[in-house]
């Protein structure tokens, strides 16, 4: 099932269930229902699918309201898959080097400031990963690189601006599968589906020092515009580009991704996010980024610019997301702290 959020006069934020080019309002039949993960709350307080209780709920309203989903897309109605929700607490995050085609780029990268070291920190978790990324059934593997990008306020959808604080010297496209989960009462994580991203780092930054990888992960990102309830994931096609002034600058050609592409099986990384008992608190949502296999950041010559629009696609998921970029003013003026 192909789900959306977009805004509507009438009732404000909207969930939609995509079908074919249109767009069927789940929020005219039931206005309590807003959005995916009020939705997701009321399934599993039935203790049903969240896709099971939407047919129902349109199998009972046959002639439900729909509306054109190219219009909401021209528009610019259509919203990031998750927002801040009433009582829940979003947290992003993601784990690196997951992609057989990413390590070879991050260890350049890392190797420059080591030239002494016979491997890379970056090689070396790729190997932790292809020895114990896929473990047999019921047993735990190796685990990933994570990191931590913020909450719910970092994230962007659909024609929403990436931005490049002032503090920063670049932005970096990173065009990733995403998987969105929320908890329910009993803590129990659950996957609500896939999503297309736009992880968007500082690669600039993380080059000075592998150690400056945590804060170079501190930027807004994009998902969207749909969110896939359910979709195989092991072997995803898709690809990325950046235009300025409509004239693309960069194409990454074919990006490979899913499971058969990977050094990690989704289990695994499900379970390295989920060990954490801070990470099963009942009510939250995560967002996890599952890593690229190609960045532009090692091959070009030009950074960057205000305007600059980044577009994102991969197979199954929809219409590609297309974010602009938005470059702050540099500023080095340091935050002060008064005395409370």
């Amino acid at each position: 099932m192909r789900l959306i959020q977009f805004a509507d006069r009438s009732h404000g934020r909207c969930l939609g269930v995509v079908s074919g080019d249109a767009v069927q309002n789940i929020t005219d039949l039931d206005p309590s229902i807003a959005s995916i993960y009020m939705a997701f709350r009321l399934a599993r307080s039935r203790r049903i699918r969240l896709r099971t209780f939407l047919e129902e709920l349109l199998a009972a309203s046959p002639g439900s309201k729909t509306v054109p989903y190219r219009e909401l897309l021209d528009a610019g109605r259509v919203l990031a898959p998750v927002v801040d929700e009433p009582g829940a607490r979003v947290l992003v995050s993601g784990t690196g080097l997951t992609h057989l085609g990413s390590v070879q780029q991050r260890d350049q990268m890392h190797r420059a400031a080591e030239l002494d070291a016979p491997k890379s920190p970056s090689q070396k978790m790729f190997e932790i990963g292809l020895q114990g990324g896929k473990p047999p059934q019921g047993q735990r593997g190796a685990a990933p690189e994570w990191f931590y990008k913020g909450d719910g306020r970092m994230l962007r959808g659909p024609g929403q601006a990436l931005e490049i604080p002032g503090f920063a010297p670049d932005g970096g496209e990173e065009p990733e599968m995403v998987g969105v989960y929320a908890l329910d009462d009993r803590g129990i994580p659950c996957r609500l589906g896939f999503t297309q991203g736009n992880e968007w780092s500082d690669h600039v930054t993380e080059n000075i020092n592998y150690l400056y990888l945590a804060p170079s992960k501190l930027r807004t990102c994009a998902i969207g515009p749909e969110l896939v309830t359910e979709l195989a994931f092991d072997d995803i096609r898709g690809w990325c580009r950046v235009l300025r002034e409509g004239q693309e600058l960069y194409h990454s050609g074919e990006l490979l991704t899913g499971e058969k592409h990977m050094s990690h099986s989704l289990s695994n990384l499900e379970d390295h996010l989920f060990k954490y008992s801070q990470h099963r608190q009942p009510g939250d949502i995560h967002v996890h980024f599952f890593g690229t296999s190609r960045l532009s950041f090692g091959h070009r010559k030009w950074v960057y610019e205000n305007e600059d629009v980044v577009e994102v696609s991969f197979a199954g998921l929809g219409p590609s997301l297309k974010n602009p970029v938005l470059r702050q003013e540099p500023s080095d003026m340091p935050v002060a702290t008064e005395i409370a």
